[in-house]
């Protein structure tokens, strides 16, 4: 094979590599369960002091 189509498959592997990873982490993220959004009174609180 020619030195170019060794690079373009390395090249391939590595993105479908970090595709899955990328897929991996966001599943892991996503099964953490809902966020919860900042409690507003203490933002404002913390604003004050300043």
């Amino acid at each position: 094979m020619d030195r170019s189509k060794i690079v373009a498959l390395v090249t391939g592997i590595i993105s479908i590599a970090l595709a899955i990873a990328y897929l991996v982490v966001v599943q892991i993220i996503d099964f953490r369960g809902e966020m919860l959004p900042a409690p507003i009174v203490e933002t404002i609180s913390i604003g004050w002091n300043i």
